[in-house]
């Protein structure tokens, strides 16, 4: 059975004559006919009764052509689905690291859909880990993702688009925040709240404690900025983070790192082989030409 049986089916049944069908269709009346008879042969039924010149469906041709409108209403659907999806009128799926969620991406993405070419394009948002980003990525459940750079991806793209400065934030009266500037190895002295050590700062953030040798107390993790901050605002212990936005809304205090300069990079990553259509290229380019000016 093919689309273009379903569609001489589909015609014949509305037009109720061979002849007529065949003249609509640009095809001969012989091979209209031959391919309704091969229909019919297929699925073991009679579909039409012959009355003379016209025909008519039989009460099992009406069950199939029930069938028939809905297969090829929803071939129709599916052909200007794609048809948007080539033209500018797409989708993108896009995941992001924590840290973006409050000021980079809502504002990235609302300047790309003001361009007018742009407007019709649609987006699903996920926040994640680098780990889970880069399974999603390579299961094509996302375009593009803003992630931590990930070693031994041969597949992947990676390209820096944010140097975030890494700083110690305390509580608002805590000792240190006597000092303009902390040394690294201060950390030691206090209890840690640290990143997951799984996401993709929790994994910047030990190297650089090893790199160092320090060894700090961790006594919890959690999972992004806000809530790290969170918990340093009650005193549970201080912490070393990337420089966010909205730690200026937070009880913290903002300490700059003495004598280094610690920066974690967030990366713009997609597949290198995989077909992307017109509008994930153009969010692409996009990120490449403006999302570094942030």
């Amino acid at each position: 059975m093919t689309l273009n049986q379903l569609l001489y089916f589909q015609t014949v049944a509305n037009c109720e004559h061979f002849r007529q069908a065949a003249t609509l269709l640009n095809v001969s009346q012989p091979s209209l006919s031959l391919s309704i008879s091969s229909l019919e042969e297929e699925l073991g039924i009679a579909l039409f009764e012959r009355q003379g010149r016209n025909i008519r469906l039989t009460k099992y041709g009406k069950i199939f052509l029930n069938h028939t409108n809905s297969i090829l209403r929803e071939v129709t659907i599916a052909k200007k689905h794609m048809y948007q999806l080539a033209h500018n009128e797409g989708h993108i799926d896009i995941a992001y690291v924590f840290p973006l969620a409050d000021h980079y991406i809502p504002h990235i993405v609302r300047r790309f859909l003001e361009k007018e070419e742009n407007k019709n394009i649609t987006f699903h948002f996920h926040q994640s880990h680098t780990h889970d980003m880069i399974l999603g990525l390579k299961n094509d459940q996302y375009d593009i993702i803003f992630s931590s750079y990930v070693k031994n991806e041969p597949d992947i793209h990676f390209i820096p688009i944010i140097h975030q400065e890494m700083v110690i934030i305390t509580p608002l009266d805590h000792p240190l925040t006597k000092q303009k500037s902390v040394s690294l190895q201060e950390l030691e002295s206090y209890p840690v709240i640290g990143y997951q050590h799984t996401s993709g700062l929790g994994t910047f953030t030990k190297k650089l404690y090893d790199a160092h040798c320090i060894t700090p107390n961790i006594v919890c993790e959690s999972p992004d900025e806000n809530a790290i901050a969170s918990l340093v605002a009650e005193n549970f212990g201080i912490a070393l983070v990337a420089h966010v936005n909205l730690l200026q809304h937070k009880n913290v205090a903002v300490l700059n790192v003495q004598n280094l300069s610690l920066q974690h990079t967030v990366y713009l990553a997609y597949r290198k082989e995989r077909y992307h259509i017109h509008s994930v290229k153009n969010f692409i380019q996009f990120i490449q030409e403006e999302g570094t000016q942030l």
